[in-house]
């Protein structure tokens, strides 16, 4: 049998079984060895607040349709998690394999969900096996490690630029590091203590808790210019509007986060209309618009793969609590009640 995890309903997580299914031509079966827990994304659905539990996502036109010919997804969820590392333990093949296509044995990431199995076209692990010299807990941090690139990017980093980034849980330290890899000058924010000295060791230069005077500090550390961009990626508005006043005139906010609700926090004519702000969406399902001809998805995942075997990312010191599918309502249940005892969460199979 596979287990897999549902979301029954707000804050009910159940542990499922279904059968086995047979492989179609072209497909692989992948036998979970772990799945890492987004701390943003799926607590969206675990709370109920994720647009897709009230509305449809039209494709075509991109938009969100209420009560219209498509019905939302609704619960029960099954199987969300973007985030999986797992063994290659069946292969359907459908012609000769290409060069870069697993083989039976391969350790590979990829995206499948909460499951003790997953079942994917072997097109979609072409150049997912993992190399010799990366542990497999280490490779969970691929796609969230590509979020963190992506804003990165977009923020358009350099040597000499100051940025501000707010919220030093996994993406925000993954981001933290790759800015001062890009040689910035990182300020990071967060109000959690230990999540400031992780983010100095990762090579923020200065680390402060969210405080209105922030924008203030910024620029006195800057010569009163402010900081050239922020990227947000806590996905709350307050850190999203104190992200617009840390930038100094015609400054670049990259918005990262999952924002949910209403965004009563955000003061659109004071320091946005004044400074003559820019705020960019930064999201995983497409690149920076200057970039398409050069980077896509792939290559920012294969980027931090590749930062991870030479050790410019240690990913895997992130781990702070493993938990067993069983016991993922436990997981949950902490990272929505005291959110400030974890880094990265997992799922062990």
């Amino acid at each position: 049998m596979n287990s897999l995890l549902r979301f029954a309903g707000p804050r009910q997580i159940e542990v499922v079984e279904v059968p086995p299914v047979a492989l179609q031509p072209g497909q692989a079966r992948v036998r979970t060895l772990y799945s890492g827990i987004s701390a943003g994304t799926e607590m969206t659905a675990y709370r109920g607040t994720n647009p897709y539990i009230t509305s449809s996502w039209d494709p075509e036109v991109r938009l969100f349709r209420d009560g219209e010919e498509q019905p939302p997804v609704g619960y029960p969820l099954d199987g969300w998690g973007y985030s999986e590392v797992g063994e290659v333990i069946e292969i359907a093949a459908d012609g000769e394999p290409a060069e870069d296509s697993p083989r039976i044995g391969d350790v590979v990431w990829g995206i499948w969900g909460h499951r003790s199995e997953g079942i994917l076209p072997i097109e979609n692990l072409r150049g997912h096996v993992l190399p010799n010299s990366v542990e497999p807990l280490a490779a969970s941090f691929v796609r969230v490690g590509a979020i963190a690139l992506n804003g990165v990017l977009q923020a358009d980093l350099g040597v000499g630029t100051t940025v501000v980034i707010y919220g030093q849980g996994v993406i925000g330290l993954l981001a933290t590091r790759l800015a001062a890899l890009n040689g910035a000058t990182v300020i990071a924010v967060d109000g959690i203590e230990s999540r400031r000295e992780r983010a100095l060791s990762w090579g923020a230069a200065h680390a402060f808790a969210p405080s209105r005077e922030l924008g203030l500090k910024v620029r006195e550390l800057t010569g009163g210019a402010g900081a050239d961009v922020a990227i947000e990626l806590s996905g709350n508005y307050h850190a999203l509007q104190d992200a617009i006043r840390a930038v100094g005139a015609d400054g670049t906010v990259v918005a990262s986060g999952f924002y949910q609700g209403e965004a009563a926090p955000l003061r659109l004519g004071e320091e946005f209309h004044h400074n003559r702000v820019q705020v960019l969406a930064s999201q995983i399902g497409s690149v920076p618009n200057r970039l398409r001809a050069r980077w896509d998805v792939p290559r920012l995942q294969r980027t931090v793969i590749e930062a991870i075997a030479d050790g410019r990312l240690d990913t895997a010191s992130l781990v702070t609590h493993r938990y067993s599918l069983a016991n993922a309502a436990e997981a949950y249940e902490m990272l929505d009640t005291d959110a400030s005892a974890a880094l990265q969460v997992v799922l062990e199979f």
